[in-house]
């Protein structure tokens, strides 16, 4: 009798512990309940297949990746379809437990497809696809396809970088105030949108030129009488979400030889504003005082 409430309690033991280990792992899955967290360490020599999720913008759009790890780095193919036929590229990201954005590089897409191959140090990230070049965060205004949680894998806990805040905070030197444009009211055809710069570059002006199609927005800023500036200036154009996350969009470096200039690029926001910072270095985060901001009106 006694050997038998030994074994009944040792049976209730090993339940309870089993209960409390499925809880356990499932409370490590679930890191953000919206399921934006999906972070997984990679198995060396194993070919892992995660399935790319697409934003509401792209609902029809498919994408996978083949993730293989071995000894000296991973390697990643993306393989997309049915993408929107005006599109021409991405670019794709690997993210890591601190949230640190690695630019894995751009993605060619030819009639609404793309085929891409990466290779990263990295063994521990999630994946994410955008319109925009020079990420320095991910978010769902700014992605159109984001990693998925392969069956089997638990994610990855979430790491705090002190190095990284510090080091975002400290770049950013001027406060920026810029209006949203309201992109929502804007025409369907595109629109036109004037700036002159004001300080030590008056005299240059510029033009803007918004256009919505296909669940993005087209962003193409070009630049009058450049040769009335300072050559080796970077001007750099950015987006700042309605979240205040800043985006570079493109920007053009001023050889003092040329007149006009151009910058083209497009975005999944579906509001943002729009301003000019003039750069004396590579930057990922706006570092100078604003010369222009747009205004829709």
């Amino acid at each position: 009798m006694f050997r038998k409430s030994l074994l009944g309690a040792a049976a209730m033991v090993a339940l309870a512990s089993g209960a409390a280990l499925a809880q356990e792992t499932k409370k490590e899955v679930i890191v953000n309940s919206d399921g934006s967290y999906t972070v997984i360490e990679y198995p060396v020599g194993k070919e892992v297949v995660v399935n790319l999720t697409p934003a509401s913008t792209l609902a029809t759009a498919k994408g996978t990746a083949r993730v293989v790890r071995s000894a000296d780095g991973t390697k990643v193919y993306f393989d997309m379809s049915d993408l929107p036929a005006t599109v021409t590229g991405y670019h794709a990201y690997a993210i890591d437990p601190a949230g640190m954005v690695t630019h894995l590089g751009p993605v060619t897409v030819t009639n609404g497809a793309a085929r891409a191959e990466f290779t990263t140090p990295m063994n521990q990230f999630m994946l994410a696809v955008s319109p925009m070049e020079g990420l320095t965060a991910i978010s769902p205004a700014n992605t159109v396809f984001t990693s998925a949680i392969p069956t089997g894998y638990a994610v990855v806990p979430k790491r705090v970088s002190e190095n990284r805040t510090a080091q975002v905070a400290g770049d950013v030197r001027f406060k920026y105030d810029v209006p949203l444009l309201n992109i929502s009211t804007f025409p369907d055809t595109e629109r036109e949108i004037k700036m002159k710069f004001d300080g030590q570059l008056s005299g240059l002006e510029g033009k803007a030129y918004i256009d919505r199609e296909d669940g993005t927005t087209k962003i193409r800023m070009h630049f009058d009488d450049m040769k009335k500036v300072p050559a080796g200036k970077k001007f750099v154009l950015w987006t700042v979400a309605p979240t205040g996350e800043y985006v570079k969009v493109g920007q053009i470096v001023n050889s003092g030889q040329r007149d006009e200039a151009e910058i083209k690029s497009e975005t999944s926001l579906t509001d943002f504003g729009l301003f000019i910072t003039v750069e004396e270095t590579e930057v990922m985060v706006p570092t100078s005082r604003t010369y222009t901001v747009f205004r829709a009106s």
